[in-house]
């Protein structure tokens, strides 16, 4: 199956009120660029805001809490996030993992209560330098997904249109170096082969991965041109509608040609 590029945005810790003009402009351009499905995670305070006015992009969530509800200060649950508007949440970020501290377990719960809550997934997994530079990144970022998706059972029939994973290298989140065109390919081939193992070769051969770290509009189609390759999830350069867009038409040139 043919699946349309999927370029997400990652606002992080930014983004008041005063963004919603840069949201509304990367939804008026998506409307111009079908063949490319254009995504956007704001900070929870922009996610009803941002649905309410989006036309043509889905809008997400950077995280959820694992369970439904509770005694839990600060946190919010995927049935909150979705009943604010989000369709998707953005799962085992790096920043999420390093600063929070959590674990591949915290992860799978937090997947499963999202899948429950009726969210598409975007699950993210990534290497260190120092993982990288030991020559034993393949083998611990096959470990870490494993260890973070839920198992086939428990995931819906539908896993292909459910699930998304993110190959994201912590040494090039933000640091405008993207891995090179070799590397990206090695790893989206090994998780390829992975998503098979775990789904089936009919549902693993049809999920979505992309990749994020310093993609830049420059880059893009070099990166987008790497087999395997399904996308983006964009930090820094989702910021301001001109960056991020020049990203999606990178991505959408090679089905427009």
């Amino acid at each position: 199956m043919t699946r349309r590029p999927y370029i997400v945005g990652n606002w992080k810790m930014y983004g008041t009120r005063a963004m919603l003009s840069e949201a509304r402009a990367i939804d008026r351009a998506a409307q111009r660029h079908m063949k490319v499905e254009v995504a956007l995670a704001p900070p929870y305070t922009l996610i009803h805001p941002i649905h309410r006015e989006a036309e043509q992009i889905a809008v997400g969530a950077q995280d959820c809490h694992h369970q439904d509800g509770g005694a839990h200060t600060g946190d919010i649950s995927a049935a909150m996030i979705a009943d604010a508007g989000a369709k998707f949440v953005i799962l085992g970020h790096s920043e999420r993992r390093q600063d929070h501290g959590e674990g591949d377990a915290l992860v799978r719960a937090k997947a499963e209560a999202a899948l429950a809550a009726g969210l598409r997934i975007i699950m993210c997994c990534g290497e260190s330098a120092g993982t990288r530079e030991s020559g034993k990144a393949v083998e611990f970022v096959k470990q870490q997904l494993t260890a973070s998706l839920p198992s086939a059972e428990a995931m819906p029939a539908d896993i292909a249109e459910r699930l998304t994973v993110a190959y994201e290298p912590i040494w090039a989140i933000g640091t405008g170096t993207a891995a090179t065109t070799d590397d990206i390919g090695e790893m989206h081939a090994c998780i390829r082969a992975l998503l098979v193992d775990l789904f089936g070769e009919e549902q693993g051969r049809d999920v979505r991965i992309i990749y994020g770290g310093s993609v830049k509009p420059d880059n893009a189609a070099a990166i987008f041109a790497v087999p395997e390759v399904g996308g983006a999830l964009v930090g820094g350069a989702s910021l301001t509608a001109d960056s991020f867009m020049g990203i999606a038409l990178a991505a959408s040139e090679p089905f427009e040609n």
